[in-house]
C-alpha cells in the first residue's frame, strides 16, 4: 500500500505519460456517459479478460472472479505487478500494453498521472453508483467531473490508533476533541513513563500524515486550490509551520527512542504489547496487526479517532486497493465485458465480496460484516466529514515524506524540507502543464 503514495520520480514518469498520451494509437476507442451498461448475467463466454493488481489482488478478487466466470462464462485473468505498481503500470501502458481492469488509485492527479481521458473508459452512468452510501459517490474516482474509478472499499484515512490500555492506565478516559488536547494527553502519557508516540523513520513512508492532519482545517478553507495555482507554497507558514510543529514534538521526546530506524512491523508490535500509546497512520496499519491479531484482541486493545487543529476531522487518501479502472483497449466486446464484471462485483457480487475480505460495506444495501473490527468501522464512519489529503487534492504530489524523514535524520531542516518540496512540486505541476508554473 505505501506505493500508492507517490514519489516525485514516480509522477516525473506519470508526466511523461501525459505528455505522450495525445500519440496513443488506442485513444479512438471512447466510450462516453451514454455508453450501455450490459446486464450482470450477460453471456461472456469466449471472452478473456485481464486484472492488473498488487500482491495482495489476487486474494482480494478471487472470489468476484470466480463468480462472475460462473455467471457469465467469461475468462478471468489477475496478474501481479510487481513494485513500484504505479511506476511499472505507467511504463506498461506507455508502450501501449494494456489490461482491461487495474487496481488504482482513484484520486485527480493518479487519474491524470494514468492520462485517463486517453487511457480510461468512462464509467459515468454506472448502474451501481446510486448504490454508495454517504459521500462514498463524489468522495473520489472522479476527473474533471467524469467518473473514471469505481470505489470498491473505503478510502484510507490518516488519523490516531490509540491503545485503550495505556490510555486507562494514564487516567485518559476520553479522546482528545483537538488538536491542543491530543497533544496535551501526549505529555500525561509521556509523565506515567508511556511512549506517547511511535513513528517509523526507518520505512518513512508514514511520517508525511504527521504534517498533513495538522493542515485538515487549512484544506476544508481551500488550502490546496491555492498551492496548485502557486498562490501559496510549501514554504509559506501553513505547510511550513506544521513541519516546525512535528519537529519540536520530536525533539520534546514524545516518539520512540528509535525513531530513526523503526519499521511498520515496529509500529505494530509496539501497539500490540503496550510499548507505544498512539500511532498516527492509515489503514494499512491496522491492516499490518490484523495479521498477528484475532478481532477480538484488536477490538479490546485499539480504538481509532481522527484529528486536525481544531476538531476531530479525518484526512482522506484514497490508495490504489481502494478502486479498479477500465481501460480503453480497442476491443468494444473486452470494454463492454470489463464494465460488466464491476457492474457483477458492486452489484449481485458485492455481498459476497465484503465478508470474503472482511470490509466496510460501501453500499446502503449491503451489511458491512460484523467480522470487521470496530477499529476500521471507525474509520469508515470519519470519512463522512473528512477532507481530501495532498494525495487527493494538489495536482502533484512531491517527496514531503522523504523530505521528512531527512528531516528525522538530521540531514535538514523544517524551512529545508518545504523549499525541497516547493521545488519538487513546480517542477511536477510545471511537467504536467499546470498553468501557473
Amino acid at each position: 500500500m505505501k506505493n500508492s503514495w507517490k514519489s516525485a520520480a514516480v509522477l516525473a514518469a506519470a508526466a511523461a505519460l501525459v505528455l505522450s498520451g495525445c500519440s496513443n494509437p488506442d485513444s479512438g476507442s471512447s466510450t462516453s456517459g451514454s455508453t450501455p451498461w450490459a446486464a450482470e448475467n450477460t453471456s461472456l463466454k469466449g471472452v478473456n479478460l485481464t486484472i492488473w493488481g498488487g500482491n495482495g489482488a489476487s486474494a482480494q478478487m478471487e472470489g468476484v472472479v470466480s463468480g462472475f466466470e460462473k455467471l457469465t462464462g467469461a475468462t478471468v485473468k489477475i496478474v501481479a505487478i510487481p513494485d513500484p505498481y504505479e511506476q511499472n503500470i505507467q511504463t506498461k501502458v506507455a508502450t501501449g500494453d494494456k489490461p482491461d481492469l487495474a487496481f488504482w488509485q482513484p484520486t485527480a492527479s493518479m487519474l491524470t498521472a494514468i492520462n485517463a481521458k486517453t487511457n480510461l473508459q468512462s464509467l459515468d452512468g454506472a448502474p451501481w453508483v446510486s448504490k454508495y452510501s454517504g459521500n462514498f459517490k463524489d468522495i473520489t474516482g472522479l476527473l474533471d467531473n467524469t467518473r473514471y474509478a469505481a470505489l470498491i472499499t473505503t478510502p484510507a484515512v490518516e488519523g490516531v490508533y490509540y491503545n485503550k490500555d495505556l490510555f486507562t492506565k494514564a487516567g485518559i478516559t476520553t479522546t482528545p476533541k483537538n488538536w491542543n488536547e491530543f497533544i496535551a494527553d501526549a505529555r500525561i502519557l509521556k509523565a506515567q513513563g508511556i511512549t506517547p508516540f511511535f513513528e517509523m523513520g526507518g520505512d518513512r513512508w508514514a511520517t508525511q500524515w504527521w504534517v498533513q492532519v495538522q493542515l485538515a482545517d487549512a484544506a476544508k478553507a481551500g488550502l490546496w486550490d491555492k498551492v496548485n495555482n502557486n498562490t501559496e507554497k510549501f514554504t509559506d507558514p501553513t505547510i511550513l509551520n506544521a513541519i516546525k510543529t512535528y519537529q519540536s514534538l520530536i525533539n520534546e521526546g514524545l516518539f520512540n527512542a528509535d525513531i530513526k530506524t523503526a519499521t511498520l512491523a515496529d509500529q505494530a508490535a509496539a501497539m500490540l504489547n503496550d510499548k507505544a500509546a498512539m500511532v498516527l497512520q492509515v489503514n494499512n496499519f491496522f491492516n499490518t496487526m490484523q495479521a498477528t491479531a484475532t478481532t477480538d484482541v484488536l477490538n479490546s486493545k485499539v480504538g481509532f479517532f481522527p484529528i486536525s487543529p481544531t476538531g476531530n476531522v479525518g484526512t482522506f487518501i484514497p490508495d490504489q486497493t481502494n478502486a479498479l479502472v477500465a481501460f480503453k483497449t480497442g476491443d468494444a466486446k473486452r470494454e463492454a465485458a470489463a464494465r460488466q464484471l464491476l457492474s457483477y462485483m458492486l452489484g449481485g457480487g458485492y455481498a459476497d465480496f465484503v465478508n470474503a475480505v472482511h470490509t466496510v460495506s460501501l453500499e446502503t444495501t449491503v451489511p458491512t460484516p460484523s467480522s470487521v473490527p470496530d477499529a476500521l468501522t471507525a474509520v469508515a464512519a470519519s470519512l463522512a466529514d473528512s477532507v481530501g489529503s495532498m494525495q487527493a487534492l494538489a495536482v502533484a504530489n512531491p517527496d514531503l515524506y522523504i523530505n521528512l524523514a531527512d528531516m528525522i535524520q538530521g540531514t535538514k531542516t523544517p524551512e529545508q524540507v518545504a523549499q525541497t518540496t516547493q521545488d519538487q512540486f513546480a517542477q511536477l505541476a510545471k511537467a504536467q502543464g499546470v498553468k501557473g508554473f
